[in-house]
């Protein structure tokens, strides 16, 4: 075994997990799971079934990853995050036929106690902030906050808010340099540094 499972958690047969990755306290990684190398899931994660993980992914406490979602690789998802894979669940009807898609996209952070409702695919190193609820296709580097979610500026590949620009007007991140140019909803990238 090239990771790290504790004693408490599960993995069940037919999963793939890759090196250095460490899987914590209470967790169940369900069949035709794959997961990437060095990953972290915290205390009480479930992930699968069907699931695909990229590498160096960060799950933080209490997160369920279903059926139907793909997490590419550097994403974080912060705790108590949620991710949904039915429009229109009910408890005494089964809709495992109507799973639908979710995506979030290389570097991306989804924020403690956010919410992605599935057929939504969250753009690369987007932001989605603490408490949001996603129910729309994310840009790539935008930054969403309220309910439901909209975007409220846009970040860095570092992380950091970038301040408000015109069409056009060239961006500057003040923590490391890397320089944008706003398009609509769309933020080109001239530069990234890191």
């Amino acid at each position: 075994m090239t990771y790290f499972k504790h004693d408490s958690s599960f993995v069940d047969d037919q999963v793939t997990i890759g090196d250095g990755t460490k899987i914590w306290h209470f967790c169940h990684i369900l069949k035709n799971t794959r997961i990437g190398a060095n990953c972290i899931f915290g205390q009480n994660c479930m992930v699968g079934p069907n699931v695909t993980i990229g590498d160096r992914v960060k799950v933080q406490n209490n997160v369920s990853i279903y059926d139907g979602v793909e997490l590419e690789d550097d994403v974080f998802c912060a705790p108590s995050m949620v991710f949904t894979n039915v429009i229109n669940p009910r408890g005494f009807i089964e809709r495992k036929q109507e799973f639908k898609k979710t995506l979030v996209k290389r570097g991306a952070t989804l924020g403690a106690n956010s919410t992605v409702v599935c057929g939504s695919t969250v753009g690369r190193y987007a932001l989605v902030g603490a408490g949001a609820v996603v129910v729309t296709d994310v840009p790539d580097y935008a930054l969403m906050l309220g309910v439901p979610a909209k975007r409220k500026g846009w970040v860095c590949k570092c992380g950091t808010t970038l301040k408000d620009a015109k069409d056009g007007q060239e961006i500057v991140c003040p923590e490391c340099g890397s320089r944008y140019q706003p398009q609509g909803e769309v933020l080109g990238v001239i530069e990234e540094k890191i």
